[in-house]
C-alpha cells in the first residue's frame, strides 16, 4: 500500500521519515517506553534509524504493518508512534503505540487511536481491532478505554518482551463501536435470559410452594 496521512483536529498521522530518527531516539530513552514496549533496551540511534528508514517503509510495502508518526500540527513535533499490524485472522488488526514523555496527559494518543481505528475499519476492511499490553500497563489501558475498546480479559504468557514471556491484557474495538458498518455481518452470542421469579418468594417460577422433608 502507498503510505497515507491522516488528519485530526490537532494531529497529523503520517509515515515516518528518515529525519524523524533523532526524535524517535530521544523519546525511546524514556525508561517507561523501554520497560513496557518491545523496543530494544538500551535503545541506540542505530535502532531509531532502522525503524524509520527500513522497518516502517517495509511494513507499508508488504502490507504487514502501517506505522505512523503522531505529529502535532501546530509545530511538527513528533509526539509518539502508532502502528496498525495485520493479524493472522481475516479482518483482524492490532494497534500499538507509545507517547513521548513530554507529550503525555494531553489526549494526543487517544485522538490518534480513534483516527487510526476509523481508517482501519473504512479503508482496510477490518472487522476487529485488537489492543494488547503487558498486564500492569495502566497508561496504555487508559488510552484504549478512552478510545472505546472493550476489555476482554487476560492472556497468560501473551507477550514476549526482551526474552521474557509476560501476561497481557486484551481489548477490542469493533466497527459498530464507532457507528460504522462492518465488512461482514456480526452475530453476537445471545445471552441467556434471567429466570422468571415469583411475585413474593423471589424463587424461580416452578420452585414455589411448600417444602416437605423427604
Amino acid at each position: 500500500m502507498e503510505p497515507i496521512t491522516l488528519t485530526t483536529e490537532r494531529l497529523l498521522l503520517r509515515p515516518f521519515r528518515e529525519g524523524d530518527a533523532d526524535e524517535v531516539y530521544a523519546a525511546c530513552q524514556d525508561p517507561d517506553i523501554q520497560r513496557w514496549t518491545v523496543v530494544p533496551s538500551p535503545y541506540t540511534h542505530a535502532d531509531a534509524e532502522l525503524f524509520t528508514r527500513k522497518l516502517c517503509p517495509g511494513g507499508w510495502q508488504d502490507d504487514s504493518m502501517y506505522n505512523f508518526a503522531v505529529v502535532r500540527r501546530e509545530d511538527g513535533a513528533v509526539t509518539g508512534a502508532l502502528g496498525i499490524n495485520r493479524r493472522n485472522l481475516p479482518g483482524t488488526y492490532e494497534v500499538g503505540f507509545w507517547t513521548a514523555k513530554e507529550h503525555r496527559g494531553l489526549g494526543y494518543m487517544t485522538e490518534a487511536v480513534l483516527a487510526a481505528a476509523h481508517w482501519t475499519f473504512t479503508s482496510l476492511g477490518a472487522d476487529r481491532l485488537e489492543w494488547r499490553a503487558e498486564a500492569g500497563n495502566e497508561p496504555s489501558r487508559a488510552v484504549a478505554l478512552r478510545a472505546g475498546f472493550h476489555m476482554e480479559g487476560d492472556q497468560r504468557s501473551g507477550l514476549l518482551n526482551k526474552g521474557v514471556r509476560r501476561d497481557t491484557w486484551i481489548g477490542a474495538l469493533l466497527p459498530s463501536d464507532l457507528g460504522l458498518p462492518g465488512a461482514h455481518p456480526y452475530l453476537p452470542v445471545a445471552l441467556p435470559s434471567a429466570p422468571a421469579t415469583g411475585p413474593s418468594t423471589g424463587l424461580p417460577t416452578g420452585l414455589r410452594g411448600t417444602s416437605t422433608a423427604p
